[in-house]
């Protein structure tokens, strides 16, 4: 299959915002593929330690004094630290320090690269959290085990603190750490396409980078009207697990979780959402069902694409479930340049003609216009 092609339209019309940096493109192409519009603005970075001094002069200690226990928490970071041993030359003498450790593995895709680096994970956490990894270890013999952890760019998840506290002689080993945002602007427009309705889904892939792109809300005063999309089922908050999701509640965000913590099943969560029997809002018309995306509607399981003043003109009068709006309120929605009644009047005619039926938008003679919203049989 030739990538990029579009496999159905479930998400045709939807603009959703990546706010990752590694393996974007993968849930970019996922999404693409369903007849969506995917912008990547990743809120961090990851900057690979390969050069770390702090890194190498910790793995020379393990290689002189091998470790007891090893605690893999991320599998793209312990594949980073035995490439690093390998940039310098400790590839072959890290192996036989580790060769007698007991292997811990957050996850299914730290066991991964355990495998992958030809050793055995002797256990498995199958909430893929570090409070199971260190519930665990708290159940096995500590005082005075030489331990090394390889942690996240985040920290430490306060596996450290415990396993000393424990009795243990911990060895953390930080392999790869987040860094700025690679293009600043990108973050902040998104921020504020998200708040005034130009996206239909922000998606996070990791904690540190849904609290940076928190801060740009919070900074660009946008926080609120976030929430209030969200909460209303217009806008998508998604996170790949529940650890990435923890920022985004602090925040009251309404947030959607994939179910299994993978890049496949947030990409999933997001096509349900937008499908037929899915968490997006829709109401019944003159015309039939209708929901709404930043790109158009679908009315009665058909896309209609709408222009940005169509959108913007339909999205406000779907917010209103049935209510007038007066041309004032309407022209707050409409692109910058458009807020005046002519372009309203216009907006309401081009929605009608691309909607092929004029009832859907009803005008209330002296005070404004209303969406047709019938109630459910």
């Amino acid at each position: 299959m030739t990538p990029g092609r579009i496999l159905d339209t479930a998400l045709a019309g939807c603009t959703i915002i990546v706010a990752a940096d590694r393996r974007a493109g993968d849930l970019a192409s996922a999404l693409q593929r369903r007849g969506a519009q995917v912008q990547r603005a990743p809120a961090l970075s990851i900057v690979p330690n390969a050069d770390d001094e702090e890194l190498i002069r910790r793995t020379q200690e393990l290689i002189a004094h091998p470790p007891d226990v090893v605690v893999v928490t991320t599998g793209v970071g312990f594949r980073g630290w035995i490439d690093a041993a390998h940039e310098h030359g400790l590839d072959e003498q890290l192996t036989s320090a580790l060769s007698g450790a007991v292997f811990i593995a957050r996850g299914p895709k730290a066991h991964g690269a355990i495998q992958q680096a030809g050793f055995i994970a002797d256990w498995v956490a199958e909430s893929e959290t570090a409070a199971e990894v260190g519930e665990y270890l708290l159940t096995t013999p500590l005082q005075g085990a030489r331990v090394a952890v390889q942690h996240h760019g985040a920290g430490s998840d306060g596996l450290d603190s415990m396993l000393i506290a424990a009795g243990a002689d911990v060895v953390a080993l930080t392999v790869y750490r987040w860094g700025p945002p690679p293009e600043p602007e990108l973050v902040r427009r998104s921020v504020l396409q998200a708040a005034i309705g130009e996206v239909d889904a922000v998606l996070f892939t990791s904690a540190p980078a849904a609290r940076e792109w928190l801060r740009t809300a919070a900074a660009l005063d946008a926080t609120e009207a976030i929430r209030a999309r969200a909460e209303r089922g217009r806008l998508l908050i998604a996170a790949v697990g529940p650890i990435t999701a923890a920022p985004l509640h602090a925040e009251r965000l309404r947030t959607v979780i994939a179910d299994r913590g993978r890049l496949g099943s947030l990409a999933r969560c997001v096509i349900a959402f937008f499908g037929e029997d899915g968490g997006a809002p829709r109401l019944h018309t003159a015309a039939g069902v209708l929901s709404v995306r930043s790109g158009g509607v679908v009315l009665s399981g058909a896309f209609i694409p709408l222009s940005r003043a169509g959108a913007g003109l339909i999205g406000a009068l779907f917010d209103g479930g049935g209510r007038v709006l007066t041309r004032d309120e309407i022209a707050g929605h409409l692109p910058r340049g458009g807020q005046n009644s002519h372009a309203v009047e216009m907006a309401v005619a081009r929605v009608r003609e691309a909607l092929g039926r004029a009832d859907v938008v009803q005008t209330v003679v002296k005070r404004g216009y209303r969406l047709a919203v019938e109630e459910p049989g």
